[in-house]
């Protein structure tokens, strides 16, 4: 194209000698159909439109800024001035052209048709990535760092849901002897549940408890109870009204006082005693065991709502599992006691080696641990095993949380088989309200 392309009346289409033809109306650069006309430029109208505006002057500009242009033209982010001296450049310069012509098929290469949904799992992806390797502005203690990542995650899952997804029905799940217990609760209720439990860890560093007379879930009256389904049902009874997406605010303002707290506590802080009531746990597995409970209700809310939620990261799955190892000897025991699991084979002095049971997790966090079947104050011995139990690690974790009856858990078993019954109830027994 080498220069104005004549018209009827001497050389420019539009009936007026001496000014340019203005290209049509150019498709946008997110319209990806053929340009009227089979021209790379746009549409060139014969017939002059009734009242037809006044055409745009053309700006007198040097040939090095009109080529700096035609990148912008191409995006249709040109001025109308800047259009209409570009487009007339066009009809005398063959290279610009040319180069506007490549650089319109860049566009269209660049606006493919494509989804506008993003992945559903994406914004969980970016979160635990962002968690494992942000540093921290105040240093978190690495016994800290699940609770500190499963009250953040839970938090995201919070911000995105609407208002009205806060009462939406949510079936909480546990183990009690023998048998499945449930409670029927809503969203904001849950997170009601979490405040109140972990207020056993604020009120052990010396916080205010949430439960405490005058706090934000507290009654007027007696002192808080300290057994964690006891106190659930204090919250739930104290409140005026059944809670809402307000009660957001002070369960993420109590976990972010936690996590600061015991980073600037110094490194003895981690053997404070938390009591449970009829237990109690050194600070640092306290924490563990919110963590868990926060990633448990978590994804109860999650399924509630419909939105994607992930497992932990594996370092902090492995924790969770190591400690629900550690504590299911004690767990076994107490079944024990109250005739549900079968008497011990013989007694075992503490220090002593005694029958074990080979603990086998597999996938992501797992590893492998090894159960004292007759005593907590026995060590379990790989020499003394008895029996093999192998699964999956967030398997093993949905028994623990009582999600999963014993008799259903998909296990692979091997040797004694009243032992292998015994250690999967008494790991379902960890489970509560």
């Amino acid at each position: 194209m080498t220069g104005p392309v004549d018209g009827p009346d001497g050389g420019f289409g539009d009936g007026r000698r001496g000014v340019p033809r203005i290209p049509g109306p150019r498709p946008a650069p997110d319209d990806h159909g053929s340009l009227a006309g089979g021209s790379p430029f746009g549409h060139y109208d014969d017939e002059p439109a009734p009242f037809a505006p006044e055409p745009v002057p053309v700006p007198e500009l040097p040939h090095t800024v009109l080529k700096s242009l035609l990148g912008a033209w191409a995006l249709a982010a040109c001025s109308t001035e800047e259009t209409v001296a570009v487009e007339a450049h066009l009809t005398e310069c063959a290279p610009c052209a040319d180069e506007a012509l490549r650089l319109r098929d860049a566009v269209g290469l660049l606006h493919a048709e494509r989804d506008l949904d993003l992945d559903p799992l994406l914004r969980s992806r970016v979160l635990e990535n962002c968690l494992g390797r942000r540093p921290a502005r105040i240093p978190v203690p690495g016994w800290a760092t699940p609770y500190d990542a499963e009250t953040a995650r839970l938090d995201a899952l919070l911000r995105d849901i609407g208002e009205s997804e806060w009462h939406a029905p949510v079936r909480l799940k546990w183990f009690e002897g023998e048998r499945a217990a449930s409670r029927r609760s809503t969203v904001a209720g849950v997170i009601g549940h979490l405040l109140a439990v972990d207020g056993l860890v604020a009120a052990a560093l010396g916080l205010d408890d949430p439960l405490a007379p005058g706090g934000p879930g507290g009654p007027v009256g007696p002192p808080p109870p300290v057994a964690p389904t006891a106190r659930t049902e204090a919250y739930w009874t104290g409140v005026t009204r059944p809670p809402t997406s307000a009660v957001r605010g002070p369960w993420r303002e109590q976990s972010h006082t936690l996590v600061r707290t015991v980073s600037f506590a110094g490194r003895g802080v981690a053997e404070l005693s938390v009591s449970y009531g009829d237990f109690a746990l050194p600070l640092k597995d306290a924490l563990l065991d919110r963590a868990f409970e926060c990633w448990v209700h978590g994804d109860d809310i999650a399924n509630a709502v419909d939105y994607p939620y992930e497992p932990p990261s594996g370092a902090h799955l492995h924790d969770m599992i190591d400690l629900a190892a550690r504590l299911l000897p004690a767990a076994l025991a107490e079944r024990r006691r109250g005739g549900l699991a079968a008497p011990a084979r013989r007694l075992v002095s503490a220090g002593s080696p005694g029958r074990s049971l080979r603990l086998d997790v597999e996938g992501v966090g797992g590893g492998e641990w090894y159960i004292s079947l007759d005593s907590p104050a026995a060590v379990a011995s790989p020499d003394r095993a008895v029996a093999g139990i192998a699964m999956d690690g967030v398997e093993f974790c949905q028994l623990v949380a009582g999600h999963v009856p014993p008799q259903e858990a998909a296990v692979g078993q091997d040797g004694d088989r009243e032992a292998i019954r015994d250690v999967l109830f008494a790991a379902a027994s960890l489970s509560r309200l």
